[in-house]
């Protein structure tokens, strides 16, 4: 049995235009370097300055030689408790807000933008901006791929609801796309998944709450397992990953890179302290510059240079 490589490294520093065409047959030689930023886990509000911080990212991002900028998932905080009015405030400033990079923004849904999902909410099921309905409303389909330089990339909808919670789970539709879509790939394709709750994380393994007998649903995606092995024959280079608002890069069989990209809001979100006496790394407030050369990916993290307003 081939042995299994797992390395991790952790590191303290680190458009809406959503295409869902048929990927198109491409090789090796149809590759280009380029670069992209990754920004996860904004939770956009008007409390708490997040709106100024944003704003602090952007114009950052905009100085920078990028092709474009894929975003994460928790978008918005929150939607989840429904108030109609609210919800779609944060959708519309969300949407309006991202016009202002210079380059092309490829969204992922993350758990704060299912609307009205949770049992104290005051949205019922039959509303049509229901769980997925405002943030596609805004942003586009949930999930979708598209090409760039001979690299193909696919964004994930890895959130569904279950008993009036969210869970970490490709639903069947999404899944039979899936299927669909990569049938359609060379198998030389390299391939880049961006989904807000992780595939494969280490961080509650590092900051364990309770001994885990099984995966939490809504840490991992429940169904990895299956969605993995649709890529056993396919170049599955690059995992981009949020939810957990850490800084994490896992290289699994020197073959798929799984890399969770920090957190604009930090941890907890918009409260991060460097110190909360609990032993626990909380990284800085920032977003990640990817980089692919040579058919290499490399990556830094921007810290935002943003302090929490903790009053």
């Amino acid at each position: 049995m081939r042995a299994l490589f797992l390395s991790v490294l952790l590191f303290v520093e680190l458009g809406i235009n959503a295409q869902n065409t048929a990927p198109t047959a491409t090789t090796y030689k149809d590759q280009e370097d380029f670069s992209f930023v990754f920004v996860t886990d904004i939770h956009l509000q008007p409390e708490h300055g997040a709106q100024e911080a944003f704003q602090k990212v952007i114009d950052t991002v905009n100085k920078l030689n990028i092709d474009f900028v894929i975003t994460g998932g928790d978008l918005v905080y929150d939607v989840l408790r429904g108030n109609f009015n609210r919800s779609d405030s944060l959708f519309h400033t969300y949407s309006n807000t991202i016009k202002q990079f210079n380059v092309p923004v490829h969204n992922t849904i993350g758990n704060h933008e299912l609307f009205g999902i949770y049992k104290e909410s005051d949205i019922q099921k039959d509303h049509p901006d229901y769980k997925y309905g405002m943030y596609e409303r805004y942003l586009g389909k949930r999930f979708y791929s598209f090409d760039h330089k001979g690299w193909h990339f696919i964004s994930l909808c890895s959130i569904e609801e279950k008993n009036q919670k969210y869970i970490g789970l490709i639903d069947d539709e999404q899944l039979e796309w899936l299927k669909k879509d990569i049938s359609q790939l060379d198998v030389n394709t390299p391939i880049v998944i961006s989904t807000h709750i992780p595939l494969i994380s280490t961080y509650n393994q590092r900051y364990p709450k309770n001994k885990i007998k099984e995966v939490p649903n809504e840490l991992w995606i429940h169904n990895r397992d299956e969605i993995l092995k649709l890529f056993h024959k396919h170049d599955l280079r690059l995992v981009l990953q949020g939810h957990m608002h850490w800084v994490e890069d896992i290289n699994l069989q020197n073959r798929t890179r799984f890399i969770t990209g920090g957190s604009v809001a930090g941890r907890p979100s918009w409260r991060r302290k460097d110190d909360r006496g609990d032993g626990i790394h909380y990284d800085e407030e920032g977003f990640m510059v990817i980089r692919v050369k040579n058919d290499s990916i490399s990556w830094k993290y921007i810290d935002n240079k943003w302090e929490s307003r903790l009053k």
